[in-house]
């Protein structure tokens, strides 16, 4: 799947694993060291908290995994289609991922934990849309499935089989690209706080700019 995918999807898998890494920074940093862009984590909090937390906070964590969940499925209400087609609604949800963003700044900056689940959100949307427009190869919020995946690739090589370039470089430039985030966003914390999401937020919109630039190209040649 990931041989026959333009060029192109690369730089954005690239762009928004940054995203999601630089959100992710600010979570740990300022939601109570709570990750956002994943829910591993916090699934396993929600066990924990119901033998030794009071049930606010057990609510406040399922309200993380249902916003995540809420976000995923905005994202595939909008992208029916499990395969990269220019005329689905890539920019609308990125820019709709952006806007969650810009949101959780006014919300944190004002101690409500409702900016927690708005962010949550914007990394649910994120990773159905780079699920879907992959074929549900790439995961750009998390990178468990991509280090597994890699080492899979590792571990056949080592029998002898065909080894996928391609494939490998896309691995590396997710996981570059979420450290990189996690790099950004924590420097960024130190200096702006919660507003340290606006970079994540204007990332959003860029992109958003350039695919519809780039998918008004391609339907002007045909």
């Amino acid at each position: 799947m990931i041989s026959k995918l333009p060029r192109w999807v690369e730089y954005g898998a690239f762009v928004l694993a940054l995203i999601a890494g630089s959100v992710n920074a600010v979570g740990l940093l300022g939601f109570t060291h709570q990750a956002i862009s994943h829910l591993s984590g916090s699934a396993t909090l929600v066990g924990a908290s119901l033998l030794n937390a009071p049930i606010s906070d057990t609510l406040h964590l399922v309200a993380i995994l249902l916003s995540f969940v809420f976000g995923a499925a905005f994202s595939g209400f909008f992208l029916r289609s499990r395969t990269l087609k220019l005329s689905r609604h890539y920019d609308f949800l990125l820019v709709v991922e952006g806007i969650l963003l810009l949101a959780s700044i006014w919300l944190l900056n004002d101690n409500l934990p409702a900016g927690h689940y708005t962010a949550s959100a914007a990394c649910g949307l994120q990773n159905a849309l780079a699920t879907t427009y992959s074929g549900a190869i790439i995961r750009t919020t998390h990178m468990t499935g991509i280090f597994t995946d890699l080492g899979i690739m590792l571990g056949a090589r080592l029998r002898h089989e065909a080894f996928d370039n391609r494939k490998a470089i896309l691995f590396l430039l997710l996981i570059s690209g979420f450290i990189s985030g996690g790099v950004f966003g924590a420097y960024l914390f130190t200096h702006l706080g919660f507003n340290t999401l606006l970079a994540p937020a204007f990332l959003c919109f860029v992109l958003a700019l350039f695919y519809r630039i780039y998918r008004n190209k391609m339907k002007r040649r045909h």
